[in-house]
């Protein structure tokens, strides 16, 4: 089977490879393609991750490198923090890592994110290898340079752009995956259809069914989709200074959400949340229809994610103010992503407090103002 393959971009230089396969036994075949044959490479992975893979990702690695270590660190959000990120700089320091030397990341996006913004950091930058098990790292937080680790509570705040040398996808891994990690996944899907495709999005509800069952081809089909839309952004806007912000349509309030839940929601879910209240922004400011509204909370529910806050027990003004410490703020005003139409997003700086509240009262089960 040939290997599905897209191709970053940095103005007309490409500067990684996006590999999709059915395992990782060809994963040495582009280890070689990188001539990393006389470096050491250590795996960082998380508790959960690495009984799962660790071995058999050291094993098509070791015939094609110097040397290979490893690194394991507490599965879960709460570690995604400068303590780990200490104690994997401890770890390279001791063992003599260098510039030339190779960080590969092994897990979802929590392992990515931190391992990325090591790499970013240690004696001011190595290179790193994206080795994305959950869906969502497959469809997104694997691609564009994206790094960083959560500071006190709030998301992402301390982090880098650093792009990987190689994103290899094993879709085996899908399988080991619990339904909250797929549908978690799906949180991410979705937006891009959203905010990019209106076909890619009709498509997913005509699929829904065989991508519930995890079926193989189909949803190897839908993570080059998403991979495609990703990569098409990030070389448009590498370091989000315009395109690039619409990938955080829903990211917003799912952010806010997120911090004030102490991450006890996976960021998918958060961010599905997030999308439902801006589809209500958006067609209370006339730009979707109510149908198209409600098709999307549908569509959601779907795929096993939460479309209402009701139950969560969190306050809207204390999600509004969580808000206005997240990283996108500019100026004072909050960034937020609405959709123009379906497929179509675009980036809106007059979002008021009223309108977050009256978006979030619904989200909460309240009456439609």
């Amino acid at each position: 089977m040939m290997s599905d393959r897209l191709i970053v971009h940095r103005g007309r230089n490409p500067i990684y490879d996006i590999v999709m396969e059915p395992s990782y036994e060809n994963l040495g075949r582009e280890l070689d393609s990188l001539k990393v044959h006389d470096r050491r490479l250590c795996i960082v992975s998380d508790s959960n991750v690495a009984p799962l893979y660790l071995e058999e990702v050291r094993k098509q690695i070791a015939p094609h490198c110097r040397q290979v270590d490893s690194y394991i660190f507490p599965a879960g959000e709460e570690h995604k923090n400068l303590d780990t990120v200490r104690g994997l700089y401890e770890y390279l320091i001791l063992n003599h890592y260098d510039r030339q030397d190779i960080l590969v990341a092994l897990g979802g996006g929590v392992t990515g994110d931190l391992c990325g913004f090591d790499a970013a950091t240690y004696i001011r930058g190595i290179r790193f290898i994206q080795l994305p098990t959950s869906l969502l790292a497959q469809v997104d937080s694997s691609i564009g340079g994206k790094t960083g680790v959560d500071f006190d509570s709030y998301k992402n705040m301390v982090g880098a752009f650093h792009m990987p040398i190689l994103v290899y996808t094993s879709t085996s891994t899908l399988d080991t995956l619990s339904s909250e990690q797929f549908a978690c996944g799906m949180g991410e899907v979705i937006k891009h259809g959203l905010i990019k495709s209106t076909d890619y999005y009709d498509w997913l509800k005509l699929n829904a069914a065989a991508i519930r069952s995890r079926d193989h081809d189909v949803c190897e089909q839908m993570i080059l989709q998403s991979n495609r839309i990703k990569r098409d952004v990030v070389e448009i806007d590498p370091t989000e200074q315009g395109e690039r912000a619409l990938l955080n349509f829903g990211h917003t309030l799912g952010h806010a959400i997120e911090k004030l839940m102490n991450f006890k929601l996976l960021h998918g879910q958060c961010v599905a949340l997030g999308c439902v209240a801006a589809s209500y922004l958006s067609r209370r400011r006339g730009m979707i229809s109510q149908a198209e509204e409600e098709d999307i909370r549908r569509t959601l529910a779907a795929f096993d994610l939460p479309v209402s806050i009701s139950d969560l027990g969190l306050s809207v003004p204390d999600i509004i103010a969580a808000s206005k410490n997240d990283k996108k703020m500019d100026s004072g005003r909050i960034k937020f992503i609405l959709l123009r139409r379906l497929g179509t997003a675009y980036v809106d700086r007059t979002v008021t407090d009223e309108e977050m509240a009256d978006a979030l009262g619904w989200l909460a089960g309240g009456i439609d103002g």
